[in-house]
């Protein structure tokens, strides 16, 4: 099982590769060559699980490469790990040709991305998604960012990788909750852009869950279609990308008012989009049939469907308020009006928000 895609862009293209065992593949590692210097950024939990295969490879490639390891976790996505970064990189006078690898979760891409876009003004790197949630999502469209006290990926840039290897061995190596967490991204897909992988997703989610190989691909390489043709349309998030941020308004102020790395993205996304559907609802467009069938699905994979009972309606509005889909003051929300279909509502009342945030 490969899957060859290619990112389509504007002035831009790239290849995502997605199986099992890639690292045996010639050539995987486009743009290295042997004189390329080589930076890998992993967390050190990765960096014990899988680092000697990397490295092998680069071996055999006879690249020059060394390693920078931070430590795990959403709390250290700041500024001040890209400056410590990137004062390692000055010191050991690594140049504009050299290519950084992200070994690692959403958290490792989103940081080496943004540390690639500012290195003297910018360098070449390679996703190496080690997550499922990175793996259908994070690792995809050149978003990068570090976050803010006041708001999450508050401080980023688009930077498109060289390429991303998505290697499903590295699955068998993940915390269940860091797989079902993933999963909140994936029936974001569904919901958003097909209802019949959403029938699908209803079907087989026990064999995902059981890292079933043959329902992994399929579904793994849904996902990185969807995606990809969403970039490929709106490369900058003018217009269709933001509809790839059903559940996130919601989810990311839940992050914000907990700390991040009180919960994993993915179960705030998950809160955030049984919040999504009930604002949708609540305005007489998602039908009740639709509501539960979302509910039931994540509740199913083992996702929280309730928001922290300590956060207030006006928390939740301080976050909503620094929100990046904010035009000229107005709130911007990414609602499902059916499964299989999202629209962008401008119009929602502050009524209708308190009611949904009561509930949940």
């Amino acid at each position: 099982m490969l899957e060859k895609l290619i990112v389509n862009l504007k002035n831009n293209e790239y290849p995502i590769y997605i199986g099992f065992d890639l690292f045996s593949i010639k050539n995987i590692f486009f743009p290295i060559q042997s004189y390329t210097q080589v930076v890998i950024i992993t967390n050190k939990i990765i960096f014990n699980l899988w680092n000697s295969s990397i490295s092998y490879c680069l071996s055999k490639l006879r690249v020059k490469f060394s390693n920078i390891t931070i430590n795990d976790g959403e709390i250290y996505k700041n500024i001040t790990i890209v400056e410590k970064i990137v004062s390692k990189l000055l010191e050991k006078s690594y140049s504009r040709d050299t290519v950084l690898i992200a070994l690692g979760g959403g958290v490792i891409g989103d940081l080496s991305g943004f540390i690639a876009s500012i290195y003297q003004r910018g360098i070449r790197f390679i996703q190496i998604p080690t997550t499922l949630l990175a793996q259908v999502d994070a690792s995809i469209g050149g978003k990068t960012s570090v976050n803010h006290i006041l708001g999450k990926n508050m401080i980023g840039s688009f930077w498109q990788p060289s390429s991303v290897i998505i290697n499903l061995n590295f699955l068998s190596t993940l915390p269940k909750n860091q797989l079902i967490s993933g999963m909140a991204e994936i029936v974001k897909y569904a919901i958003s852009f097909d209802k019949k992988f959403f029938d699908w997703l209803e079907k087989n989610i026990k064999l995902l869950l059981d890292l079933d190989q043959k329902a992994l691909f399929y579904c793994i390489n849904k996902c990185c279609r969807i995606k990809k043709h969403i970039v490929e349309k709106d490369e900058k998030e003018i217009n269709d990308r933001m509809l790839l941020n059903l559940g996130h308004t919601y989810g990311h102020a839940i992050e914000t008012f907990l700390g991040y790395g009180k919960w994993l993205h993915g179960e705030a996304i998950s809160v955030g989009m049984v919040m999504a559907a009930k604002t949708s609802e609540l305005l007489g467009f998602l039908n009740k049939i639709d509501f539960i069938r979302i509910v039931t699905l994540l509740k199913r994979i083992g996702l929280p469907v309730t928001g922290p009972k300590n956060m207030c309606f006006q928390s939740y509005m301080l976050s909503f308020r620094r929100d990046k889909k904010v035009v000229s003051g107005l709130l911007r929300f990414v609602l499902p009006v059916s499964i299989g279909k999202v629209k962008i509502f401008s119009d929602v009342s502050e009524d209708v928000l308190i009611s949904v945030i009561q509930k949940f």
